[in-house]
């Protein structure tokens, strides 16, 4: 039978491993998974590279776990969102590393990733800094420039629900970067508000197949009525 929900915080982080690119999904603190986050600062795995929409807020989840010292370099499209001050801090001192990629790019990369696709071409960012030492070809009279997929060692995910097999639905704004990353992850874990019976989704709401998903762990809050 297959059954992918785990009973605690600690089997759902279990194996993440020193290095791991870590895709954090949600956009600002919408859909954010905010448990996951903390159990990652629990379970220990350091060196890491993050992928998010931003490089945190104030001192919590994202911000924490880089300052404990625990990312090595940081994806993201707003590093300077409000209240940076923990990435602001590292930066300046040098001690963590900064991709900037635009987020439509953030975005497609990953999508790619979930699809197979190793790269693709884009007219965003041309003739800009970001463009520097990528290859670069003309289509039609125009210049694209190539971006690389981007692939996570492990996707950390929030879902309104789920069932058994790891099918998953987002609660309205909180479906942004969660089904990318659940794609573009070789270990998807998430956290659910709700966890409903095998059968209760309807197919149309599955936002995310259970195909993507290795792990679920409940975390309640919210109103089930309020989907």
């Amino acid at each position: 039978m297959i059954n992918k929900i785990v009973q605690s915080i600690a089997e759902a982080m279990a194996g993440i491993q020193d290095g791991s690119t870590v895709l954090i999904a949600g956009f600002g603190a919408v859909g954010q998974p905010n448990a996951l986050i903390e159990g990652l600062i629990e379970q220990g795995a350091r060196d890491l590279v993050a992928v998010a929409n931003n490089a945190g807020v104030g001192h919590e989840g994202l911000a924490r776990l880089m300052e404990l010292g625990r990312v090595r370099k940081i994806i993201c499209s707003f590093p300077r969102s409000s209240d940076p001050v923990v990435f602001e801090g590292l930066y300046r001192a040098g001690k963590i590393e900064l991709e900037i990629v635009p987020q439509g790019t953030l975005a497609e990369r990953m999508h790619a990733a979930g699809a197979g696709i190793p790269a693709f071409f884009t007219a965003t960012a041309v003739g800009t800094l970001l463009a520097q030492g990528k290859e670069a070809r003309e289509f039609d009279g125009k210049q694209y420039v190539m971006e690389k997929a981007i692939h996570g060692d492990v996707a950390l995910v929030e879902a309104w629900e789920a069932d058994r097999w790891g099918n998953l639905t987002y609660k309205q704004s909180g479906r942004n970067f969660n089904p990318i990353m659940a794609m573009a992850g070789k270990l998807t874990i998430v956290q659910s508000q709700h966890i409903v019976e095998l059968g209760d989704i309807e197919p149309e709401n599955v936002h995310t197949p259970g195909i993507f998903v290795d792990r679920v762990l409940h975390v309640p809050y919210g109103d089930p009525s309020g989907f």
